[in-house]
């Protein structure tokens, strides 16, 4: 398994805004694409917003190439979300799931 990590930061007034936006439209997408095996939404505050960090799980890096492109380390961040946000990871961090 490999976990894809990407960290944003959003302006505290849109912060229950974005976790619905995951919650109700992100999530539910990636649960129909093939190898996508779950994923986690983590929060915390800070002096100049909220910072998320979303760890999803995948069965493979060809898997995440079919949901990300041929460059697998290009953050997807659709246009909806970064008009929540104060500034977000351009690149994603993968790490092979030893246990």
């Amino acid at each position: 398994m490999i976990t894809r990590h990407w960290t944003g930061r959003v302006k505290p007034e849109e912060a229950q805004n974005y976790i619905n936006y995951l919650q109700k439209e992100i999530l539910p997408h990636l649960r129909n694409l093939d190898g996508f095996t779950g994923a986690g939404i983590n929060r915390r505050s800070l002096e100049n917003g909220i910072e998320f960090l979303f760890v999803s799980n995948w069965a493979s890096l060809e898997h995440i190439r079919a949901f990300a492109g041929e460059n697998i380390e290009v953050a997807v961040v659709a246009e909806k979300a970064q008009k929540m946000m104060l500034d977000f990871d351009k690149e994603v961090r993968h790490y092979e799931v030893l246990e």
